[in-house]
């Protein structure tokens, strides 16, 4: 399960790569989230999913999807189209599972070990090596910079938040709820920032489909599941693995160059991840 998020996640760049030409980040956010959770909400219905018994419990679902899919998810893509390098934004997104140990303690009870503090140090150093090439920052990314720390705040506080209240959640019908909910604040945003206009090419409707049910279902659904199952912050070092997976699928599949130093970094992080994994 965790090989199968970890690959599924790192392939998140193929949307970005094909569709943000075609429409801007919010819009395309918006498009792909009321897919989704239509789709899921049909599929809950049809296979009688349970739903929360409350509405308390419905807002704290929504509460997680909105940081989980909303901040999160907007961040990343308003930092890209506002020029920030995506290594630089890969590294910011990467001091997630530092923060996640340094809270899970306080907030969740749960102990991380000497080794695996090291671990996630070691893999934050995997991270900066692969990135390293394509790190470069000025003054005109300071507005991209934000939504990037705003990403990350928002996957921390929501993969904090998933695993002390919505971790016994439907995966069909609560996942259809923090989508929905995540559409909702977006069809606000959207029109207020964007033109809302699409190209529907070829390039597009796949970004779309592959972002939708293989990202927003496939990976998200492994996501939850993993949070259900383990300790947070052994959960969130996979993270530091999908830059060096997303860099071994761009040169498959784009022939960008990978070096050596990239190389190294890819076995420095997958170390970092073992360690935490093994503490």
């Amino acid at each position: 399960m965790p090989a199968v998020f970890v690959l599924l996640w790192s392939t998140g760049f193929i949307g970005a790569k094909y569709g943000l030409p075609y429409v801007e980040p919010l819009t395309f956010l918006l498009v792909r989230l009321a897919l989704v959770a239509t789709v899921l909400a049909l599929v809950a219905l049809a296979t009688r999913a349970p739903w929360p018994k409350s509405w308390t419990a419905a807002g704290r679902i929504a509460l997680a999807g909105l940081l989980v899919h909303g901040v999160y998810l907007s961040g990343v893509f308003l930092a890209i189209a506002h020029g920030l390098p995506a290594g630089v934004t890969a590294l910011v997104v990467g001091l997630q599972p530092l923060l996640i140990a340094s809270l899970s303690g306080p907030l969740l009870g749960e102990r991380v070990s000497g080794r695996q503090w090291a671990g996630l140090l070691l893999g934050l150093a995997g991270v900066a090596l692969v990135v390293r090439e394509k790190f470069a920052i000025d003054a005109d990314h300071l507005v991209g910079l934000g939504f990037a720390l705003a990403a990350l705040l928002g996957i921390t506080a929501g993969t904090l938040y998933q695993k002390r209240h919505g971790a016994a959640m439907d995966l069909r019908s609560g996942t259809a709820i923090q989508y929905a909910a995540t559409a909702l604040v977006l069809a606000v945003a959207a029109p207020l920032t964007e033109t809302m206009r699409i190209e529907w090419t070829g390039e597009f409707i796949f970004a779309l489909l592959w972002l939708s049910f293989v990202l927003s279902v496939g990976a998200i659904f492994l996501l939850f599941a993993l949070i259900r199952r383990g300790a947070a912050a052994r959960v969130s070092s996979l993270f530091y693995l999908t830059p060096p997976v997303t860099a071994l699928v761009a040169w498959a599949m784009f022939d960008e160059r990978l070096s050596a130093v990239a190389l190294a970094g890819m076995a420095v992080a997958v170390a970092g991840v073992a360690l935490v994994n093994r503490g």
